[in-house]
């Protein structure tokens, strides 16, 4: 008997081993919008809630692989694409998203984890922008991510995040959801931009809690709903909501899993 062919969600990105990020929050955030889930791991790390300790890459041609032996065995509806890590990598993940035009992907730009550590090697950034931008239907980075993006000083205002933004735009992105999560002020406000419509704003309150893997929550919530055929503006909106929601538990649970290290050193435990 052959087996429903389900909506899925494709995400390519890296491995977090204590699970408040990475392919592990992208997940547990896809599951519980009820859509499924396939992988293509591009990076195995290990790391606790305040550092990463070691990253070691996937080669390209096997994320390359595992993305075709995903979108070959599932229904894949939309393609989530976090951590990248290397040029190589973008290149390769590029080509299988030329394969797969009628697949909207979403890109969360990850260059760095919130402990600082670099997760996406120098110069890369060109090949993430000329390579990898045009093929995606949204992207959404946070305000350093975009100053580092257009290689400019962190915006200092909200119309200097739009002008950035701007300039992302013009260097070949489809849309940009630029995240107010840096920001300041009792609202977080996150901005659509698209060339043919204006600016739209999406507003909840800012709330007193910190939470690890937002940004990974953020991008995998509108590829879920994305995924569920809803209009990319619907998906934002629904995707804010589910993030906001989460930080609001978080907040009334007194529950902050911004936990400092015990230990960042492990000893070998094999030979």
């Amino acid at each position: 008997m052959a087996m429903r062919r389900e909506p899925h969600v494709l995400v390519v990105g890296g491995s977090d081993s204590s699970g408040g990020a990475g392919i592990a929050r992208d997940i547990e955030t896809i599951s519980a919008i009820g859509v499924r889930t396939c992988l293509a791991v591009t990076a195995l790390t290990v790391q606790t809630h305040d550092a990463v300790i070691e990253i070691h890459h996937s080669p390209p041609s096997l994320v390359a692989n595992q993305m075709c032996a995903a979108l070959q065995a599932n229904d894949v509806a939309t393609i989530k694409i976090g951590m990248l890590a290397t040029a190589k990598i973008i290149v390769a993940v590029a080509a299988v998203l030329r394969k797969f035009p009628h697949v909207p992907a979403v890109l969360d730009p990850v260059l760095a984890s919130t402990s600082g550590r670099a997760l996406l090697e120098a110069g890369a950034i060109a090949a993430m922008k000329r390579d990898l931008m045009p093929l995606c239907c949204i992207v959404t980075p946070n305000l350093p991510e975009l100053a580092l993006l257009i290689g400019s000083e962190l915006a200092s205002d909200e119309d200097g995040a739009l002008q950035q933004g701007k300039r992302l735009l013009a260097a070949g992105a489809q849309a940009l959801l630029i995240k107010g999560g840096h920001a300041s002020g009792p609202q977080s406000t996150d901005i659509l931009l698209r060339f043919d419509q204006p600016p739209t704003r999406f507003d909840t309150p800012r709330l007193a809690a910190s939470m690890r893997g937002t940004g990974c929550m953020l991008a995998s919530a509108i590829a879920a709903h994305l995924a569920k055929a809803k209009p990319l503006e619907d998906s934002v909106r629904d995707g804010k909501l589910f993030v906001f929601e989460k930080l609001q538990k978080c907040r009334l649970n007194n529950h902050n899993v911004l936990r400092p290290a015990k230990q960042t050193h492990f000893p070998e435990f094999f030979p």
